[in-house]
């Protein structure tokens, strides 16, 4: 009783804000499917953390109320659903797996402010769930290190442990296992050397493609080139194939799918490059909304937020 009311006492009237990035996956080979791990097949990924960014903000609740959610964001897609099981929302999966794992009573409120593409290959869910478990860790005092808080992570998804620390990070298993990668590396150098540096434009659509949907089209016909998964998001979705060749054409060094898609991510050496790909995207009518970001990124914690009213 007495550490509950410390914390309390802590925590009143302030909260703890996370700005999680968004991911990709500069290379993403899919292997066999594994039975023992639910049907998911063996991935072996380099991911890439962008600079687009969903803020979570958690504050203490008074014992006993529970958890409350709030999403905002222009482009919400399913979850602006009345039907949307908040129970199921990746950051309050996040927000039980945590307090079971240390001991504590979810009685937090949590506010997502949204602006990573949602289903759309980017992994904004996985964010908002590492983003809830940094923040989390700070409001609780746990001092967890990323080690720790990783096999939470794996427990959710498997692009959550490499969303805790964004950056550069090879994957495997079915991508909960994490090699974190400097930017330095000889891994990441060759694929610099490859295309995959400078800016990054990001095409951005209203449809989304569930991830089981991408693998089934994925088991029919296979894949090929940095990206297992792009022949068949773009059979499923064509204007992300046209904007990967749009984007090449005006110059992009590398231009593919983001993870199962339909996002498209282009990496442009220089401004002029960056506004070719814009044009030819827009005259083309081919992304829906056209973002500007930055890589590698990585989640910004923001202690003692005053709690909004």
């Amino acid at each position: 009783m007495n550490v509950d009311m410390n914390l309390r006492d802590r925590t009143r009237g302030l909260a703890v804000r996370v700005d999680g990035p968004a991911k990709t996956n500069l290379t993403l080979h899919v292997g066999a499917r594994r039975e023992e791990w639910g049907g998911r097949h063996e991935l072996d990924t380099v991911y890439c953390a962008l600079g687009i960014y969903d803020t979570v903000t958690v504050a203490a609740k008074q014992p006993g109320i529970g958890f409350s959610l709030d999403i905002t964001g222009r482009h919400l897609g399913d979850l602006a659903s009345s039907s949307a099981d908040l129970r199921r929302n990746h950051a309050v999966l996040a927000l039980f797996a945590l307090a079971e794992a240390a001991g504590r009573e979810p009685d937090v409120s949590i506010r997502i402010d949204k602006r990573i593409p949602v289903g759309a290959g980017m992994g904004g869910g996985s964010v908002d769930a590492a983003a809830t478990l940094l923040a989390l860790n700070e409001l609780w005092g746990l001092n967890w290190s990323i080690d720790e808080l990783q096999p939470v992570a794996a427990q959710l998804g498997a692009d959550m442990p490499f969303c805790l620390a964004g950056g550069y990070a090879r994957g495997t298993g079915f991508g909960e296992h994490i090699e974190p990668l400097d930017a330095n590396s000889d891994l990441v150098r060759e694929l610099r050397e490859q295309g995959f540096a400078g800016e990054v434009v990001v095409a951005a659509y209203r449809a989304e493609l569930p991830t089981p949907e991408v693998y089934t089209s994925f088991d029919v016909l296979g894949g090929d080139g940095f990206n297992d998964l792009q022949r068949a998001a773009v059979s499923l979705h064509p204007r992300s194939g046209q904007a990967i060749e749009a984007a090449l054409a005006a110059g992009a060094t590398q231009a593919f799918v983001s993870g199962s898609g339909p996002s498209v991510v282009a990496f442009v050496p220089n401004a002029a490059v960056r506004q070719a790909v814009c044009d030819a995207w827009r005259t083309g009518n081919l992304a829906d909304r056209i973002i500007m970001a930055t890589a590698p990124a990585y989640p910004i914690i923001h202690r003692d937020v005053p709690v909004d009213n």
